[in-house]
């Protein structure tokens, strides 16, 4: 059982990601081919299958949360690709497993990044997700809110440093 929530990108920032992502640009649908297989999908956090209908879109996290919550992040704003399905009716939505994270492959790397209130970097830590994955995220994420400024962490692969999900504090 997980202890934390991973969380997908909120159903009303999809719908305007599917239109015009968060630099500003027109969202281009394609349909996803053997390369894009496995990459991850983060409307409803599971792996890209061939032929599905995707969208490689830029996404603002911290600037959306910032302006729900009025955190003020400043240069900690970032925004960078992510997958997602092209239309609503292509996304069967966020389906949480509670007995492990999203895209949880031992060995794979991560790094969770942690923020504070104002939406400023507030550390960080690498992470080999090792066999026991659920284990290694439970420690990693329970380390992160040991610190009581940190409000969310972002969980982000390595090679890439695109977003794969978001964990709030509980």
């Amino acid at each position: 059982m997980t202890r934390y929530t991973a969380r997908p990108i909120e159903a009303a920032a999809l719908k305007e990601l599917r239109t015009t992502d968060d630099a500003g640009r027109p969202c281009v649908p394609y349909t996803a081919t053997d390369d894009d297989a496995g990459s991850p999908l983060r409307c409803c956090l599971l792996p890209i299958q061939a032929g599905e209908r995707i969208a490689l879109v830029s996404y603002a996290p911290l600037r959306r949360w910032a302006a729900a919550t009025g955190a003020r992040p400043g240069a900690y704003d970032e925004q960078g690709p992510v997958f997602l399905h092209a239309a609503a009716e292509d996304c069967a939505g966020y389906a949480p497993d509670p007995g492990r994270y999203p895209f949880d492959r031992p060995g794979a790397l991560r790094t969770l990044r942690r923020y504070d209130a104002r939406g400023h970097i507030a550390g960080g830590r690498l992470l080999e997700i090792p066999a026991d994955a659920t284990a290694g995220f439970d420690t990693a994420l329970d380390e992160a809110f040991t610190d009581p400024d940190v409000t969310l962490v972002h969980v982000r692969a390595v090679e890439y440093g695109c977003l794969h999900f978001e964990v709030r504090r509980p």
